[in-house]
């Protein structure tokens, strides 16, 4: 086991004041070994942003990081990944928590932007893991969002009641036909309901965007077999990660060697909430951020406390000083006049050394 310690939240100042509800970020579509990813960009609002990729989860899509990569535009270029088979991209042969680990080092090799700030929630947290096991060249920092790591006991997640199903032969075209019977509306609803510990913090903007991609989705046949294919998948690999002489991603983790910050929300329905805490200390030197009152995902219920710990993160261990979100002009202009400052700033919020901010 590795050392882990508290994650730093930086000063709220650090961060822009909200101007209401950010609209989605503009997509493209780009092909990238004969097979068509789709990519949300959000451009960097200084000239020293660092480049990010973003990872979603089962079910979800590159939307689902929309208000954070908008609070970290000052630090971060951001880059939102439709995984294969899910979003706008392309269905894949292969749905396995590998095959899409392979997907998201082929996109940063393609597009020459590495090393970059992965995120990754739930499904992106086990293959953030294993990008960051395997190729730690391509990472600058690692963050994972109630990553989806193997656990035993399906009665700690929602995922668990659906077992059943996945022994059923042709389950996913049994889902196709349920799911076709249910207004998208109702589907974004159950949604937004398992993955928020509150569901009333979801604005309507974003409530929207959620039914029209759901009205999207889920009248593309593939999607249904995807999510089906991707869930057998993934826990598959839960049950082998317990068997004797087995590689798993607990092994993969105890590789990383990236600095890695750990987000758990204490009322998480789809993976276990002991598990933030077990990555944690299983990734060596990593931080750990238990959030009492946040679901599943903390990067939408709570985006300006995860952007305050990220900056906590890239100030300690990467050496990147933060300036108070008001100051990032004021700072852009003396390196303009020559300043002597070496350190790279960002905007953001300076703390003391030691300070224990939030």
């Amino acid at each position: 086991m590795g050392f882990m310690e508290a994650a730093r939240l930086v000063p709220e100042d650090a961060l822009p004041v909200p101007e209401g509800i950010t609209p989605a970020w503009p997509g493209r579509s780009v092909v990238v070994d004969g097979a068509s990813i789709h990519v949300r960009d959000t451009p960097g609002r200084s000239a020293h942003t660092e480049p990010a990729v973003y990872v979603h989860g089962l079910g979800g899509s590159s939307l689902n990081w929309t208000d954070l990569a908008g609070l970290l535009a000052d630090y971060l270029e951001g880059q939102a990944i439709d995984l294969p088979g899910f979003g706008r991209s392309d269905p894949a042969r292969s749905y396995s928590v590998t095959a899409f680990a392979d997907r998201i080092i082929r996109w940063i090799e393609h597009s020459g932007r590495g090393p970059v700030h992965l995120f990754g929630n739930s499904l992106g947290g086990a293959v953030a893991v294993c990008v960051a096991g395997t190729r730690p060249e391509l990472l600058r920092s690692l963050t994972l969002v109630s990553p989806a790591m193997p656990f035993l006991d399906p009665r700690r997640s929602f995922h668990g009641r659906l077992l059943p199903l996945l022994l059923i032969p042709r389950a996913d075209w049994l889902a196709a036909r349920r799911l076709a019977a249910i207004d998208p509306a109702d589907l974004a609803r159950m949604v937004i309901e398992s993955c928020f510990a509150d569901p009333t913090r979801f604005p309507e903007q974003r409530f929207a965007e959620a039914v029209e991609e759901a009205r999207l989705r889920y009248t593309v046949p593939e999607y249904t077999s995807a999510y089906v294919r991707t869930l057998r998948s993934l826990i598959l690999s839960f049950v082998r990660a317990y068997l004797p002489g087995s590689a798993s991603l607990w092994q993969v983790a105890r590789r990383i060697t990236t600095p890695t910050l750990v987000i758990g929300g204490q009322r998480d329905l789809l993976v276990d909430v002991r598990v933030a805490a077990q990555v944690a200390r299983t990734i060596p030197n990593s931080r750990l951020l238990t959030l009492q009152d946040i679901g599943h995902v903390a990067q939408m219920e709570a985006p300006r406390v995860v952007a305050r710990a990220f900056l906590g993160l890239i100030e300690e261990a990467c050496s990147i000083k933060v300036l108070p979100a008001g100051k990032n002009e004021r700072a852009r202009r003396a390196r303009r006049k020559g300043s002597a400052q070496r350190d790279i700033t960002f905007g953001g919020g300076i703390t003391a050394a030691g300070e224990a901010a939030g």
